[in-house]
Protein backbone atom coordinates (compact mmCIF):
# COMPACT_ATOMS: atom_id res chain seq x y z
CA UNK A 1 0.00 0.00 0.00
CA UNK A 2 2.98 2.31 -0.86
CA UNK A 3 1.28 5.36 -3.07
CA UNK A 4 3.43 6.51 -6.25
CA UNK A 5 4.60 10.06 -5.90
CA UNK A 6 2.65 12.48 -6.61
CA UNK A 7 3.31 15.37 -9.52
CA UNK A 8 3.00 18.53 -7.82
CA UNK A 9 2.42 20.33 -11.24
CA UNK A 10 -1.19 19.91 -11.64
CA UNK A 11 -1.17 21.10 -15.09
CA UNK A 12 0.70 18.05 -16.47
CA UNK A 13 -0.19 15.37 -14.17
CA UNK A 14 -1.48 12.03 -15.89
CA UNK A 15 -4.41 10.24 -16.05
CA UNK A 16 -3.19 8.27 -13.45
CA UNK A 17 -1.83 10.60 -10.86
CA UNK A 18 -5.61 12.45 -11.24
CA UNK A 19 -7.68 9.22 -10.50
CA UNK A 20 -5.42 8.41 -7.82
CA UNK A 21 -5.17 11.96 -6.27
CA UNK A 22 -9.09 12.06 -6.53
CA UNK A 23 -9.76 8.94 -4.87
CA UNK A 24 -7.08 8.37 -2.00
CA UNK A 25 -7.99 12.22 -1.94
CA UNK A 26 -11.33 11.58 -1.45
CA UNK A 27 -10.95 9.10 1.25
CA UNK A 28 -8.58 11.01 3.39
CA UNK A 29 -11.08 14.09 3.26
CA UNK A 30 -13.62 11.63 4.76
CA UNK A 31 -11.41 9.98 7.60
CA UNK A 32 -10.88 13.60 8.59
CA UNK A 33 -14.14 14.81 8.55
CA UNK A 34 -15.62 12.06 10.59
CA UNK A 35 -14.96 12.74 14.09
CA UNK A 36 -16.44 16.08 13.86
CA UNK A 37 -19.64 14.79 11.59
CA UNK A 38 -22.21 16.69 13.08
CA UNK A 39 -20.68 19.24 14.78
CA UNK A 40 -20.47 23.18 14.46
CA UNK A 41 -17.03 25.04 13.77
CA UNK A 42 -17.40 26.44 17.14
CA UNK A 43 -18.13 23.03 18.54
CA UNK A 44 -14.97 21.24 17.18
CA UNK A 45 -13.11 25.02 18.09
CA UNK A 46 -13.41 23.82 21.48
CA UNK A 47 -13.60 20.41 21.52
CA UNK A 48 -10.00 20.47 19.79
CA UNK A 49 -8.45 23.76 21.48
CA UNK A 50 -8.38 24.70 18.11
CA UNK A 51 -8.71 23.68 13.93
CA UNK A 52 -8.57 20.07 13.47
CA UNK A 53 -5.06 19.93 11.59
CA UNK A 54 -4.91 16.02 10.27
CA UNK A 55 -6.25 12.66 11.87
CA UNK A 56 -7.83 13.36 15.41
CA UNK A 57 -9.42 10.48 17.56
CA UNK A 58 -13.41 9.52 18.51
CA UNK A 59 -15.26 12.94 19.35
CA UNK A 60 -15.94 11.39 22.85
CA UNK A 61 -12.70 9.77 23.61
CA UNK A 62 -12.55 6.04 24.46
CA UNK A 63 -16.57 6.18 25.12
CA UNK A 64 -16.82 5.90 21.45
CA UNK A 65 -18.99 2.41 22.18
CA UNK A 66 -21.70 3.35 23.62
CA UNK A 67 -21.71 7.51 23.38
CA UNK A 68 -24.92 8.82 21.64
CA UNK A 69 -25.52 9.69 19.11
CA UNK A 70 -22.10 7.77 16.93
CA UNK A 71 -22.34 4.48 18.59
CA UNK A 72 -20.87 1.84 17.70
CA UNK A 73 -19.18 3.21 15.38
CA UNK A 74 -15.77 3.99 15.65
CA UNK A 75 -15.62 7.26 13.70
CA UNK A 76 -11.86 8.76 14.11
CA UNK A 77 -8.13 7.70 13.91
CA UNK A 78 -8.11 7.73 10.44
CA UNK A 79 -10.86 5.62 9.70
CA UNK A 80 -13.20 6.45 6.45
CA UNK A 81 -17.20 6.04 6.81
CA UNK A 82 -19.49 4.81 4.45
CA UNK A 83 -18.12 7.62 1.54
CA UNK A 84 -15.45 5.85 0.94
CA UNK A 85 -17.20 2.18 1.40
CA UNK A 86 -19.96 3.35 -1.12
CA UNK A 87 -16.78 4.53 -3.57
CA UNK A 88 -14.99 1.73 -3.04
CA UNK A 89 -18.44 -0.38 -4.16
CA UNK A 90 -18.83 1.90 -7.57
CA UNK A 91 -15.44 0.93 -8.38
CA UNK A 92 -16.00 -2.37 -7.94
CA UNK A 93 -18.84 -2.28 -10.55
CA UNK A 94 -16.82 -0.53 -12.89
CA UNK A 95 -14.52 -3.59 -12.60
CA UNK A 96 -17.15 -5.86 -13.29
CA UNK A 97 -19.00 -3.96 -16.11
CA UNK A 98 -15.35 -1.98 -17.81
CA UNK A 99 -18.31 0.18 -19.48
CA UNK A 100 -20.37 2.87 -18.48
CA UNK A 101 -22.90 2.47 -15.53
CA UNK A 102 -26.64 2.98 -15.42
CA UNK A 103 -29.18 1.92 -12.69
CA UNK A 104 -29.56 -1.33 -14.24
CA UNK A 105 -25.68 -1.65 -13.42
CA UNK A 106 -26.66 -0.59 -9.59
CA UNK A 107 -29.62 -3.06 -9.61
CA UNK A 108 -27.63 -5.96 -10.80
CA UNK A 109 -24.08 -5.51 -9.18
CA UNK A 110 -24.16 -2.77 -6.55
CA UNK A 111 -27.08 -3.94 -4.58
CA UNK A 112 -25.89 -7.87 -4.19
CA UNK A 113 -22.44 -6.16 -3.59
CA UNK A 114 -23.82 -4.32 -0.41
CA UNK A 115 -25.98 -7.57 0.67
CA UNK A 116 -23.63 -10.70 -0.43
CA UNK A 117 -19.85 -10.35 0.59
CA UNK A 118 -18.76 -9.31 3.67
CA UNK A 119 -16.12 -6.74 3.68
CA UNK A 120 -13.85 -5.17 6.13
CA UNK A 121 -15.68 -2.18 7.83
CA UNK A 122 -13.39 0.32 9.98
CA UNK A 123 -15.97 2.20 11.70
CA UNK A 124 -17.11 -1.58 13.27
CA UNK A 125 -13.50 -2.82 13.56
CA UNK A 126 -15.12 -6.32 12.01
CA UNK A 127 -16.14 -7.76 9.00
CA UNK A 128 -19.96 -7.37 7.89
CA UNK A 129 -22.04 -7.06 5.61
CA UNK A 130 -21.73 -3.29 3.59
CA UNK A 131 -25.25 -3.12 4.20
CA UNK A 132 -25.13 -2.93 8.05
CA UNK A 133 -22.57 0.33 7.51
CA UNK A 134 -24.41 2.19 5.41
CA UNK A 135 -27.11 4.91 6.29
CA UNK A 136 -30.92 4.83 5.36
CA UNK A 137 -30.92 6.54 2.57
CA UNK A 138 -28.72 3.81 1.12
CA UNK A 139 -30.64 1.36 2.54
CA UNK A 140 -32.96 2.31 0.19
CA UNK A 141 -30.99 0.74 -2.51
CA UNK A 142 -31.77 -2.45 -0.98
CA UNK A 143 -35.40 -1.84 -0.02
CA UNK A 144 -36.31 -1.06 -3.29
CA UNK A 145 -34.30 -2.85 -5.87
CA UNK A 146 -34.04 -6.07 -4.25
CA UNK A 147 -37.36 -6.80 -2.11
CA UNK A 148 -39.11 -4.17 -3.62
CA UNK A 149 -38.05 -5.24 -7.38
CA UNK A 150 -38.75 -1.23 -8.11
CA UNK A 151 -37.97 -0.25 -11.82
CA UNK A 152 -33.75 0.82 -11.34
CA UNK A 153 -34.36 3.81 -13.04
CA UNK A 154 -37.24 5.20 -10.39
CA UNK A 155 -35.96 3.60 -7.30
CA UNK A 156 -34.33 6.95 -5.88
CA UNK A 157 -38.16 8.41 -5.77
CA UNK A 158 -38.98 8.90 -2.58
CA UNK A 159 -35.90 8.47 -1.00
CA UNK A 160 -34.67 10.92 1.96
CA UNK A 161 -33.05 13.62 -0.63
CA UNK A 162 -29.38 13.73 0.63
CA UNK A 163 -25.71 13.69 -0.49
CA UNK A 164 -26.11 10.05 -0.32
CA UNK A 165 -25.50 9.57 -3.83
CA UNK A 166 -22.75 12.32 -4.66
CA UNK A 167 -21.04 11.04 -1.63
CA UNK A 168 -19.94 8.03 -4.36
CA UNK A 169 -19.95 9.78 -7.86
CA UNK A 170 -16.80 10.88 -7.94
CA UNK A 171 -14.92 7.23 -10.06
CA UNK A 172 -18.15 8.18 -13.09
CA UNK A 173 -16.37 11.86 -13.28
CA UNK A 174 -13.32 9.83 -13.52
CA UNK A 175 -14.37 6.99 -15.96
CA UNK A 176 -15.38 10.26 -17.82
CA UNK A 177 -12.25 12.38 -17.32
CA UNK A 178 -12.20 15.42 -19.53
CA UNK A 179 -15.73 15.25 -20.10
CA UNK A 180 -18.12 17.08 -17.79
CA UNK A 181 -21.11 16.82 -20.08
CA UNK A 182 -21.40 12.64 -20.37
CA UNK A 183 -20.12 12.68 -16.79
CA UNK A 184 -23.25 14.22 -15.44
CA UNK A 185 -25.37 12.22 -18.13
CA UNK A 186 -23.86 9.05 -16.82
CA UNK A 187 -23.94 10.21 -13.11
CA UNK A 188 -27.67 11.04 -13.25
CA UNK A 189 -28.35 7.42 -14.72
CA UNK A 190 -26.25 5.72 -12.13
CA UNK A 191 -27.96 8.15 -9.49
CA UNK A 192 -31.72 7.63 -10.33
CA UNK A 193 -31.50 4.39 -8.36
CA UNK A 194 -31.00 6.01 -5.13
CA UNK A 195 -31.51 9.49 -5.23
CA UNK A 196 -33.83 11.92 -6.97
CA UNK A 197 -34.62 15.58 -6.62
CA UNK A 198 -31.90 18.08 -5.91
CA UNK A 199 -30.00 14.98 -3.99
CA UNK A 200 -29.65 13.15 -8.03
CA UNK A 201 -28.58 16.72 -9.84
CA UNK A 202 -25.85 16.91 -7.10
CA UNK A 203 -24.68 13.44 -7.79
CA UNK A 204 -24.50 14.62 -11.49
CA UNK A 205 -22.96 17.94 -10.60
CA UNK A 206 -20.16 16.38 -8.56
CA UNK A 207 -19.30 13.70 -11.19
CA UNK A 208 -19.35 16.95 -13.66
CA UNK A 209 -17.05 19.01 -11.56
CA UNK A 210 -14.19 15.95 -11.32
CA UNK A 211 -14.04 15.17 -14.87
CA UNK A 212 -13.73 18.95 -15.55
CA UNK A 213 -10.80 19.09 -12.59
CA UNK A 214 -9.17 16.34 -14.96
CA UNK A 215 -8.91 18.50 -18.06
CA UNK A 216 -5.23 19.79 -18.32
CA UNK A 217 -5.09 23.36 -17.03
CA UNK A 218 -7.84 22.79 -14.74
CA UNK A 219 -7.92 25.47 -12.00
CA UNK A 220 -10.93 25.87 -9.51
CA UNK A 221 -12.74 28.36 -11.12
CA UNK A 222 -12.90 26.16 -14.38
CA UNK A 223 -14.06 23.66 -12.39
CA UNK A 224 -17.27 25.80 -10.84
CA UNK A 225 -17.61 27.16 -14.78
CA UNK A 226 -18.27 23.80 -15.71
CA UNK A 227 -20.68 22.69 -12.55
CA UNK A 228 -22.49 26.12 -12.80
CA UNK A 229 -22.79 25.22 -16.98
CA UNK A 230 -24.71 21.99 -15.81
CA UNK A 231 -26.23 22.41 -12.93
CA UNK A 232 -29.91 23.00 -12.59
CA UNK A 233 -32.23 24.69 -10.22
CA UNK A 234 -31.51 24.87 -6.62
CA UNK A 235 -28.21 23.32 -7.40
CA UNK A 236 -27.11 26.05 -9.65
CA UNK A 237 -28.31 28.87 -7.86
CA UNK A 238 -26.67 27.37 -4.60
CA UNK A 239 -22.86 26.74 -6.40
CA UNK A 240 -23.34 30.60 -7.74
CA UNK A 241 -24.29 31.40 -4.22
CA UNK A 242 -21.51 30.03 -2.11
CA UNK A 243 -18.86 30.90 -5.06
CA UNK A 244 -19.32 33.89 -5.36
CA UNK A 245 -18.69 34.31 -1.39
CA UNK A 246 -16.23 31.46 -1.72
CA UNK A 247 -13.94 33.89 -4.07
CA UNK A 248 -13.79 36.67 -1.74
CA UNK A 249 -11.51 34.56 0.82
CA UNK A 250 -7.98 32.66 0.57
CA UNK A 251 -8.41 31.24 3.93
CA UNK A 252 -10.78 28.81 5.09
CA UNK A 253 -11.21 30.29 8.94
CA UNK A 254 -12.39 33.43 7.41
CA UNK A 255 -14.96 31.49 5.22
CA UNK A 256 -16.85 29.42 7.54
CA UNK A 257 -19.13 31.55 8.96
CA UNK A 258 -19.95 33.24 5.42
CA UNK A 259 -20.05 30.02 3.32
CA UNK A 260 -22.57 28.46 6.03
CA UNK A 261 -24.98 32.11 5.74
CA UNK A 262 -24.73 31.89 1.91
CA UNK A 263 -25.86 27.92 1.36
CA UNK A 264 -28.14 28.55 4.11
CA UNK A 265 -31.06 29.66 2.17
CA UNK A 266 -31.18 26.23 -0.23
CA UNK A 267 -30.34 24.05 3.08
CA UNK A 268 -33.46 22.10 3.93
CA UNK A 269 -31.77 20.58 6.82
CA UNK A 270 -31.54 23.99 9.04
CA UNK A 271 -29.38 24.99 11.66
CA UNK A 272 -29.44 22.14 13.91
CA UNK A 273 -28.21 19.38 12.02
CA UNK A 274 -29.20 16.84 14.42
CA UNK A 275 -32.43 18.16 14.45
CA UNK A 276 -33.59 18.82 10.88
CA UNK A 277 -36.46 20.75 10.17
CA UNK A 278 -40.17 19.30 9.13
CA UNK A 279 -39.38 20.55 5.80
CA UNK A 280 -36.19 18.84 5.50
CA UNK A 281 -34.89 16.36 2.98
CA UNK A 282 -37.76 16.91 0.37
CA UNK A 283 -38.03 16.77 -2.98
CA UNK A 284 -37.57 20.90 -4.77
CA UNK A 285 -37.01 22.57 -7.67
CA UNK A 286 -35.57 25.25 -5.08
CA UNK A 287 -33.39 23.77 -3.30
CA UNK A 288 -30.16 22.27 -3.11
CA UNK A 289 -27.79 19.50 -0.66
CA UNK A 290 -25.31 21.67 1.51
CA UNK A 291 -22.36 19.66 0.87
CA UNK A 292 -21.43 19.92 -2.81
CA UNK A 293 -22.08 23.62 -2.85
CA UNK A 294 -19.35 24.21 0.09
CA UNK A 295 -16.88 21.74 -1.57
CA UNK A 296 -16.77 23.63 -4.40
CA UNK A 297 -16.45 27.01 -2.08
CA UNK A 298 -13.80 25.46 -0.26
CA UNK A 299 -11.95 24.27 -3.62
CA UNK A 300 -12.02 28.19 -4.21
CA UNK A 301 -11.16 29.32 -0.94
CA UNK A 302 -8.23 27.23 -0.95
CA UNK A 303 -6.91 28.42 -3.95
CA UNK A 304 -7.20 23.90 -5.23
CA UNK A 305 -4.57 23.00 -2.47
CA UNK A 306 -5.64 19.68 -1.50
CA UNK A 307 -4.93 20.11 2.15
CA UNK A 308 -6.46 23.27 2.65
CA UNK A 309 -9.89 22.40 0.99
CA UNK A 310 -9.73 19.34 2.64
CA UNK A 311 -9.30 21.36 6.35
CA UNK A 312 -11.88 23.73 5.47
CA UNK A 313 -14.41 21.18 4.68
CA UNK A 314 -13.77 19.30 7.65
CA UNK A 315 -13.63 22.51 10.25
CA UNK A 316 -17.19 23.80 8.06
CA UNK A 317 -18.74 20.68 10.52
CA UNK A 318 -21.96 19.55 9.92
CA UNK A 319 -22.14 16.74 6.92
CA UNK A 320 -18.19 17.35 7.04
CA UNK A 321 -16.80 13.77 6.21
CA UNK A 322 -19.10 14.21 2.52
CA UNK A 323 -18.03 17.83 2.36
CA UNK A 324 -14.37 17.40 2.40
CA UNK A 325 -14.39 13.75 0.06
CA UNK A 326 -16.06 15.85 -2.27
CA UNK A 327 -13.59 18.43 -1.44
CA UNK A 328 -10.73 16.02 -1.66
CA UNK A 329 -12.11 14.55 -4.57
CA UNK A 330 -12.00 17.51 -6.49
CA UNK A 331 -8.47 19.14 -5.57
CA UNK A 332 -6.89 15.74 -5.72
CA UNK A 333 -8.03 15.70 -9.66
CA UNK A 334 -6.94 18.91 -10.32
CA UNK A 335 -3.58 17.49 -9.11
CA UNK A 336 -2.79 19.02 -5.70
CA UNK A 337 -1.24 16.47 -3.97
CA UNK A 338 -2.57 14.34 -0.87
CA UNK A 339 -0.35 14.56 1.94
CA UNK A 340 1.49 11.53 2.22
CA UNK A 341 1.48 10.92 5.82
CA UNK A 342 -2.00 11.54 5.75
CA UNK A 343 -2.74 8.62 3.29
CA UNK A 344 -0.56 6.32 4.95
CA UNK A 345 -2.39 6.98 8.44
CA UNK A 346 -6.10 6.62 7.02
CA UNK A 347 -4.74 3.87 4.96
CA UNK A 348 -3.43 1.77 7.78
CA UNK A 349 -6.22 2.59 10.05
CA UNK A 350 -8.95 1.62 8.15
CA UNK A 351 -7.14 -1.28 6.81
CA UNK A 352 -7.87 -0.74 3.47
CA UNK A 353 -5.56 -0.63 0.34
CA UNK A 354 -6.17 2.76 -0.64
CA UNK A 355 -4.18 2.66 -3.74
CA UNK A 356 -6.00 -0.69 -5.58
CA UNK A 357 -8.96 0.92 -6.15
CA UNK A 358 -7.96 3.78 -8.44
CA UNK A 359 -5.31 1.62 -10.11
CA UNK A 360 -8.34 -0.58 -11.39
CA UNK A 361 -10.43 2.55 -12.28
CA UNK A 362 -8.05 3.59 -13.92
CA UNK A 363 -7.65 0.50 -16.47
CA UNK A 364 -11.36 1.30 -16.93
CA UNK A 365 -11.10 4.60 -17.86
CA UNK A 366 -8.87 3.54 -20.54
CA UNK A 367 -10.69 0.91 -21.84
CA UNK A 368 -14.16 2.82 -21.67
CA UNK A 369 -12.23 5.27 -23.88
CA UNK A 370 -11.04 3.15 -26.42
CA UNK A 371 -14.80 1.67 -26.70
CA UNK A 372 -15.91 5.21 -26.92
CA UNK A 373 -13.93 5.94 -29.99
CA UNK A 374 -14.85 2.86 -31.51
CA UNK A 375 -18.49 3.60 -30.91
CA UNK A 376 -18.25 7.59 -32.44
CA UNK A 377 -16.07 5.92 -35.19
CA UNK A 378 -19.12 3.59 -36.08
CA UNK A 379 -21.17 5.73 -35.89
CA UNK A 380 -19.94 8.00 -37.89
CA UNK A 381 -19.07 5.94 -40.77
CA UNK A 382 -22.87 5.15 -40.71
CA UNK A 383 -24.16 9.07 -40.26
CA UNK A 384 -21.88 9.06 -43.84
CA UNK A 385 -23.30 6.50 -45.50
CA UNK A 386 -26.39 7.53 -45.02
CA UNK A 387 -25.69 10.92 -46.83
CA UNK A 388 -26.10 12.56 -43.52
CA UNK A 389 -22.26 14.01 -43.51
CA UNK A 390 -21.59 16.72 -46.27
CA UNK A 391 -17.76 15.89 -47.65
CA UNK A 392 -15.79 18.89 -48.02
CA UNK A 393 -13.24 20.31 -50.74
Amino acid sequence: MTPPTPDHNGTTASLDERVTGALVGAAVGDALGGPVEGYSPEQILERHGGRVHGVVGPWNGDDWRTARPLAPYHKGDGHVTDDTLMTHALIRVYGTVRDHLDAHAVAEHLVPDLITHPRWIPELEAEALLLQRIFLAEKWLVARIHYGHVDPREAGTGNIVNCGAAMYMAPVGLVNAANPAAAYAEALDVAGAHQSSYGREAAGVLAAAVAAACVPGATPESVVAAALSLAKDGTRAAIEAVCEVASGHSDFESALVPLRAAVAPYDTVGPDYRAPSLGARRPSRLHAIEELPVALGMLLVSGGDFRHAVLGAVNYGRDCDSIATMAGALAGALGSPVPEDWAKTVAEASRLDLWEPAATLTRVAREVFELDVRRRRAHEDAFAAIGGAECSG
